[in-house]
């Protein structure tokens, strides 16, 4: 039953972030982007995964929760009441999708084990198939 919506909940689907995108594709950095865009989700999450890979794992929880709590402005902006899905097939929701991953990864990497299992929770919520998707990635 992966994605059914059984609370009857409609979905979130945030707006596309097409200048994020565009600076992306001519190759600027997401250091650089985070300045000029700070409500990009996509840009925190980026700096959160670029960190982790590098192993700077408080880096990657702050950037990550900046992009979380970004992207739940976001999510509030475009009606979301505090619950109901962030389908990840929507590409715009997969930048706070992301975060969310990323938060809940460092936050299991510092033994932050109630937060972990609350974005476990959250991310699952949100669309099922997220953690699999971004995982294959």
């Amino acid at each position: 039953m992966a994605g059914e919506n059984l609370l009857g909940i409609p979905e979130t689907l945030l707006p596309e972030e097409t200048d994020v995108l565009a600076r992306l594709d001519a190759g600027d950095e997401p250091l650089d982007l985070a300045a000029k865009f700070p409500s990009s989700s996509l840009v925190w999450a980026l700096l959160a995964n670029e960190a982790h890979t590098e192993g700077r794992t408080v880096e990657s929880y702050a950037f990550a929760r900046v992009g979380y709590h970004r992207g739940l402005d976001s999510l509030r902006k475009s009606g979301w009441r505090g619950q109901g899905p962030v389908p990840w097939r929507h590409e715009p929701n997969r930048g706070f999708l992301r975060s969310l991953y990323a938060l809940g990864r460092a936050a299991a990497a510092i033994g932050e084990a109630e937060e972990v299992e609350r974005i476990e929770k959250f991310l699952n919520d949100s669309d099922s198939s997220a953690k699999g998707s971004i995982e294959a990635e």
